[in-house]
């Protein structure tokens, strides 16, 4: 087949067809590497960067770049600077990207990227230009690499938002609250979580309640709906100010771009593609857009009335919190939510305790509840082998000692009762409805054999019916409070005490 497609080349039959058709071959790893010994060293690919129509320009260049064909380097840079149409000179630069020589044309893809900075295209050429800015940072970032920036704080106070759910605003803002008055200045609920008016950052981000810390970016009013139009918002924002007074070295610094809105995945990467090669070109390439090695992230979330919010996520910061968790798997609770559930059920912790894990994953409940108040004997149990695995080095990296145990909970025994059970309970999964109802009622009965009296079963859950229903067959428990945590997916935390 690939031979034929190779004959057809030499003929110059439907090069079009034929060339995409090599192109989709050449994703195989084994048949690139066959059609590279087809075509030798290329020559007749690089005589087709010289046909008249341009979309065969455009895909010979490609499968240059896609068969890594290192000695069409110098013929993709002279046909790059010979071409005028559009839409095809951005291909020259993606397959140079894929040549290890591109590095050769530094300075001249320089000079380009600054006509194009400079340049304010027509309309209809718009797309095609910033396709090309696009290419030609990528290739700019690849020579130049990314230039690494340190967080130095703040010289003012200014607003942090230490994002969480509704129902656990309340949890963030009394760790922030415990803080000396001085350091939290201002802190109050806000629609992400907890808002903080502050300059000392660092006492705030080692709080373990929240999942992120974004910072708003103030404008002049609501950011257009127009990709450009929003971009240009954004550069005339808050924003540049902000990353220059809290970094060290000089610019540019890497950015990408976040949608949180209801737009399809097409019209959303559309949008990104758009807003930040705008951004790139207005700012002058002080902010470059990478999609892999950046370290600010502009987040932009639709509200409900369809206005789009912008925030700032600095990676400069670094979040050493939960550096423990080296593993996860698909069940595994965030660390940030797991610190929130036990500092809600701080009150009836008991310190020196002897606590259990009966489905615990990764062990993160437990190293979340052993950092907060410290217990004398710690198990964990779970069926799922690898998460038991992960467990261990994980409790290893926080420096905790757990008994983790690879075993079906209902058929674990000890030798002496426990103080505390804590978990986070199992989904339902594909489980039917009466299995959820057995899987509970094996629940309280295995763990009523395990606790002391007076001891705790502290677990979150989203099946409050089975929960209710046990507790109302098991007189022997007493309900001591719930937090509603998620109220639409109907997740609880319960306190439940084994009656004295």
């Amino acid at each position: 087949m690939l031979k034929i497609s190779c004959e057809k080349l030499q003929k110059k039959e439907n090069l079009r067809e034929t060339l995409q058709l090599l192109r989709n071959e050449a994703k195989d790893g084994e048949k690139a590497e066959e059609l590279r010994k087809l075509l030798g060293d290329g020559s007749l690919l690089r005589e087709l960067l010289r046909e008249e129509e341009p979309k065969v320009r455009k895909n010979a260049a490609l499968l240059l770049g896609d068969l890594k064909m290192q000695q069409a380097a110098g013929a993709l840079w002279e046909a790059y600077q010979r071409e005028t149409t559009l839409f095809v000179k951005s291909s020259y630069l993606a397959a140079l990207g894929k040549l290890e020589a591109a590095d050769d044309f530094a300075e001249p893809l320089r000079q380009r990227m600054e006509t194009l900075s400079q340049l304010v295209p027509a309309e209809n050429e718009k797309k095609h230009v910033n396709e090309e800015i696009r290419e030609l940072s990528k290739l700019l970032t690849r020579i130049e690499g990314v230039k690494k920036h340190t967080f130095r704080g703040f010289q003012n106070p200014h607003e942090m938002v230490l994002t969480t759910n509704h129902g656990s605003r309340n949890v963030t803002a009394g760790e922030a609250a415990e803080l000396s008055e001085a350091m939290r200045r201002t802190v109050k609920p806000h629609p992400l979580g907890v808002l903080v008016c502050t300059k000392e950052i660092q006492p705030f981000a080692r709080l373990r309640t929240y999942r992120e810390l974004l910072f708003p970016i103030h404008g002049k009013g609501n950011l257009h709906r127009e990709p450009e139009a929003a971009a240009a918002d954004i550069w005339q924002s808050d924003l540049w100010d902000f990353l220059t007074e809290c970094h060290k070295e000089e610019p540019p610094f890497y950015f990408r771009l976040e949608l949180k809105t209801k737009m399809d995945l097409a019209e959303r990467s559309s949008y990104a593609r758009k807003f930040s090669a705008e951004l790139e070109r207005i700012s002058n390439r002080r902010l470059i857009n990478s999609t892999g090695d950046y370290e600010i992230e502009i987040r932009l979330l639709e509200s409900r009335d369809g206005k789009r919010i912008p925030f700032l996520k600095l990676f400069t910061i670094q979040d050493k919190r939960f550096s423990y968790r080296k593993h996860a798997v698909a069940s595994s609770i965030h660390p940030a939510a797991a610190a929130m559930l036990v500092r809600l059920a701080q009150p009836y912790l008991k310190e020196d305790a002897r606590i259990l894990d009966p489905f615990c994953g990764v062990g993160t409940m437990l190293v979340e509840r052993d950092i907060l108040v410290p217990a004398r004997e710690k198990y964990g149990i779970d069926i799922f082998g690898e998460a038991v695995e992960g467990a261990r080095e994980n409790a290893s990296l926080a420096g905790e000692k757990i008994n983790f145990i690879h075993r079906d909970y209902f058929d674990f025994t000890h030798k002496y009762l426990f103080d505390e059970i804590i978990t986070n309970m199992p989904v339902r999964g594909k489980k039917t409805k009466g299995e959820m109802d057995d899987f509970y009622a094996a629940f309280f009965e295995k763990s009523g054999t395990l606790l002391s009296a007076g001891g705790k079963i502290i677990f979150y859950s989203n099946e409050e019916g089975f929960v209710k229903k046990q507790l109302r067959l098991h007189c022997e428990y007493r309900l001591l409070q719930e937090f509603c945590i998620r109220e639409k997916e109907h997740f609880y935390l319960y306190i439940v005490e084994v009656k004295g």
